[in-house]
This record gives structure tokens, sequence and C-alpha cells, in this order.
């Protein structure tokens, strides 16, 4: 299965550089064909511009200034998206990319004013997300990440499919062994998906 891959740390040496790097590492044990998206180290323009807004509904015209990513989204069987959470949200380039590339004509088609998946070849869904916060504190302010992955991505793709989640809650009071096992969680998952 060819996998894209989504990767949103800007630091080489972080936990979250490690499971990137973990999961890239599963998905290629298990056979799988990866696509690695890194989009910091690719300098992806996380910025949606006035022209680019002015031209957001004008297919393929809107695909012009991010057709490479287009056509590897395009090209997917699966995604995977490794990213941390901050401030209950993702990262600025990730919120980009999906802003950027997931566009009108590509991952969805808006007929009598409702939206229609375009992304139907996309058969597995994947996250792997670290939090500073505590799982009761996520759910308390409702965990949107959470739920833009099991819930709106989800439903972008082939319907009722497979959607691994895997967190690592209180990053912010972690220590050496609950990283090593999150690692081994993603190892063993990543190794299945």
């Amino acid at each position: 299965m060819r996998v894209l891959v989504l990767h949103s740390h800007p630091v080489e040496e972080s936990f979250g550089a490690a499971l990137h790097r973990q999961t890239i590492e599963s998905l290629k044990a298990a056979g799988h064909e990866v696509d690695d998206c890194n989009l910091y180290a690719e300098g992806f323009d996380p910025v949606l511009s006035r022209h680019d807004r002015m031209i957001y509904h004008d297919y393929p015209m809107n695909t012009e200034a991010v057709k490479s990513y287009v056509e590897r989204l395009q090209r997917a069987e699966a995604l995977v998206i490794v990213t941390p959470v901050w401030n209950f949200g993702f990262p600025a380039i990730l919120k980009g990319y999906f802003d950027r590339v997931w566009l009108p004509g590509v991952t969805f088609e808006l007929v009598n004013g409702k939206v229609t998946s375009k992304l139907r070849h996309i058969r597995k869904l994947g996250a792997v997300m670290t939090y500073g916060a505590d799982p009761f504190r996520a759910f308390i302010v409702g965990n949107p990440p959470k739920k833009i992955i099991k819930r709106m991505l989800r439903a972008m793709i082939k319907p009722f499919a497979p959607v691994v989640f895997l967190a690592q809650y209180d990053m912010n009071r972690s220590t050496e062994e609950t990283r090593k096992r999150f690692l081994e969680r993603v190892r063993r998952e990543m190794e299945r998906f």
C-alpha cells in the first residue's frame, strides 16, 4: 500500500522526530511503499495568500502552486499524520497544508452545495500525536485534533475506513520510560497498519 506520511515538527532531535522515524521504519518493515512528506524539511509554505483564496474554487488553477503535494495525495492509498498537538490544535504548517492542498477538485467537490469526497482511494488513516496536556484536560476542551482525525478526515476518505489513533498525552510530565513504551506501541501498530 502507498502510504503518505505527513510530519510536522521543526526539531530533528525531538521526540516527535523519533516518532516520525519509527513510523517510517515500521511501515516499510510491513512492506508498505512510504511517501515521507516532512513539511518542515521540505520548506512547505503554509500561508494561503490572497491570490490562493481568490482562486480557491477554480480547479485546476487552484492546484498550480501546490501541484506536487496534490499529486502525492492523489497517489496515496493510506494516510498517516505524525504531529505534535500545540494549543489543542495542529502546528500552523500542518493546518496550512490542509488549507492549501485539500482543495475543491482535489479532495472534494461541491455539487448543488453538497460536499462530495474525492479521496475514496485512501483506504486507511492513522495518526501518531503528542500532547502536552493530560487526557482529561484534552477531553475538557473537546480534543479538536482527535475529532479532526476520527471524524472529519475519516469522512473525507473511504467510508468506514479503519483509523489508528495513537496519542502520547502529558508530554510535560513524560519520562524516558513512558516515551519508550509509546515508541514501542507506535512500532507495533504501524507494523500492523
